[in-house]
């Protein structure tokens, strides 16, 4: 009788530890290709932002799969566990009305694709690079390289600018020159910077435009084309060539000029020199 009690135990024991084992097998699988899956998994033919969802959607299915997996080859009931999870999610549900707005204006976001992984862009006082498009949020790398969180209800309703949308951006410099300056010299000389210039684009062609007549200058705005990734580049050079070719050929950029008028063409304001007693 012993003898078999003792064969029954071993048997059990044997089970309980080829279960443990499978069960272990099973975790540490699907984690790990769960986890090369976020991490590798990539689509030539699909950008950024389609990648990253087509890699957390087969992460999140194979993770979710191994833990139904494990869970059953344990021998745990699932179904007490579904209809636990069912009433704390609409428990949650009800008490998140907010997450429940990021997660529809998120989707809203992901089909509608203002913007992508890896673009640049300007919500509010923030301009950074898109790191991830979330069911809850936009992340966002700034230029200073500080991480920013935005909610995608947020993102939604908000001025929304991507400048990195198109292969092109122009530059629009507002200046001014004295009024003693000829506007066609200035014309010439700044399209002959332009032209100079390695990382300014041909075609489209530079635009003069002339703004109006200032309290002391002669205001116009000279744009220039530059493609987005070297637009930084333009932004930079543009600025300092066009000072330096303005002191080369005798242009004068001119400071705010006030004129004191005494009422009469004829007499000048009077100014009288008054010196200070000297001290005994």
């Amino acid at each position: 009788m012993e003898s078999w009690e003792t064969f029954i135990d071993e048997v059990v024991t044997a089970e309980v530890l080829r279960t443990a084992i499978l069960a272990g097998v099973i975790l540490i699988v699907g984690l790990t290709l769960a986890w090369l899956l976020h991490r590798k998994l990539r689509l030539g033919n699909l950008g950024p932002q389609a990648n990253l969802l087509v890699r957390r959607f087969a992460s999140y299915t194979v993770g979710v799969v191994t833990v139904i997996w494990f869970l059953r080859t344990i021998g745990v009931d699932l179904g007490v566990l579904l209809g636990a999870a069912g009433i704390l999610t609409v428990a949650i549900g009800f008490a998140s009305q907010t997450s429940a707005s990021n997660v529809i204006s998120g989707l809203f976001l992901m089909g509608e694709q203002p913007f992508v992984v890896g673009d640049v862009i300007r919500v509010g006082d923030t301009t950074g690079e898109v790191l991830t498009v979330d069911l809850m949020s936009v992340k966002l790398r700034t230029f200073d390289n500080l991480q920013v969180r935005i909610p995608n209800e947020t993102m939604l309703k908000s001025n929304v600018t991507t400048l990195t949308r198109f292969p092109i951006r122009r530059l629009d410099m507002k200046i001014g020159v004295a009024y003693k300056e000829d506007l066609d010299r200035v014309k010439e000389v700044l399209f002959e910077l332009a032209d100079r210039n390695p990382v300014c684009l041909i075609e489209p062609a530079p635009l003069f435009i002339f703004l109006g007549y200032g309290d002391s200058a002669l205001n116009f705005q000279f744009s220039v084309w530059a493609t987005k990734e070297n637009y930084l580049a333009l932004l930079n050079s543009m600025h300092l060539e066009v000072k330096k070719a303005f002191d080369e050929a005798g242009i004068e950029i001119p400071f705010p000029h006030r004129t004191l008028y005494p009422g009469s063409v004829a007499e000048p304001f009077p100014v009288q020199v008054v010196e200070s007693p000297a001290k005994s």
